[in-house]
């Protein structure tokens, strides 16, 4: 049976703890792929990160072969063939965007150039922490030895919200929506393209014919639906994160043709910026590797929109030009 080495950074925080077990459990590559957790996190996180170690060894995972636990870096991404880059520093009380950006920048910094001395050569990386586009735009500068297309950051929590939120607008099952979209930055400027998606592949605005109930509420629920969380809960989202970061690794292993939701390089797509990172409707073509779907077709409320999230990604893009 074959192994694989994941690196997962800020492990112990909500997001790891929900992630962890369902990796162990082979949710992310199958019953076939044993896996073995590098787990980084900052010293005075490590005996909470012991601790969720010790839970993962008493689950008695069949496919767990290893757990490492370390505050180093180079040891955390050491012949790791898939890093998912959780950990960043959170907003807090009166602190800036700009502030935000600047000081995750150092840390994305550290880790990209981490990984491209110490990662095995097949290593893909996904990038979690916020703000996620940017900081996978640092991480990526940092490498000369992997190419960008390897470098993603997620927004299928945003893809899942949209769809979740369409099927009960229109009264249908999860699974009987397709080709939702989220373009842009995961922010609230974020464009959920509910023009583009399809219910029992129908076009989305002729089963749900409230069309300024998409236009305003659904793009506005989808883009604050963390900040509703943490309102309701007191803590930001964790489970769904986790979820859809499995879902996130799982649809870029999985060669169905089904379009799913991914940040990833400019080329000039769509109207984006060439160099930054931007969320768009991929196909996984291969274990790992994708295509931009280019057939998306907007009028002029969407393009105004992605012109809007685009504008945000660039002014991030010169925010932190230092560290690139």
């Amino acid at each position: 049976m074959s192994s694989s080495r994941i690196t997962v950074t800020g492990a112990a925080g909500q997001i790891g703890y929900s992630l962890l077990p369902r990796i162990a459990a082979g949710e992310i590559f199958g019953p076939e792929m044993k896996v073995s957790l590098q787990l980084l996190e900052i010293p005075p996180a490590l005996d909470a990160l012991n601790g969720v170690a010790m839970e993962l060894q008493d689950c008695a995972f069949p496919l767990l072969d290893d757990v490492m636990v370390t505050s180093d870096p180079d040891e955390a991404f050491s012949g790791s063939n898939l890093c998912l880059l959780i950990g960043s520093k959170p907003r807090g009380p009166g602190m800036e965007r700009s502030d935000l950006l600047k000081d995750n920048g150092k840390i994305f910094v550290g880790q990209g150039k981490s990984i491209a001395a110490n990662a095995a050569d097949n290593c893909r990386i996904v990038v979690v922490g916020n703000p996620c586009n940017t900081n996978c735009m640092i991480a990526a500068s940092q490498s000369d030895r992997f190419s960008p297309e390897r470098f993603t950051a997620m927004t299928r929590l945003d893809q899942n919200r949209a769809v979740a939120m369409l099927a009960e607008k229109a009264g249908t099952d999860v699974t009987e929506v397709s080709r939702m979209a989220i373009f842009g930055n995961h922010s609230p400027t974020m464009f959920p393209d509910f023009s583009n998606a399809l219910i029992s592949n129908n076009p989305v605005t002729e089963v749900i014919s409230d069309y300024d109930w998409l236009k305003n509420q659904f793009i506005s629920a989808v883009g604050r639906r963390g900040a509703a969380i943490i309102k309701a809960r007191g803590l930001s989202s964790a489970a769904s994160a986790a979820n859809a970061l499995i879902n996130h690794c799982q649809s870029l292993d999985t060669v169905d043709g089904k379009i799913h939701s991914v940040v990833v390089h400019s080329k000039g797509e769509y109207g984006f910026t060439e160099g930054v990172w931007a969320g768009m409707p991929v196909r996984t073509v291969s274990h790992g590797n994708y295509e931009i779907v280019e057939d998306f077709e907007h009028g002029e409320f969407a393009k105004a929109a992605i012109a809007k999230t685009n504008a945000e990604l660039v002014s991030e893009r010169e925010l932190v030009s230092g560290f690139l």
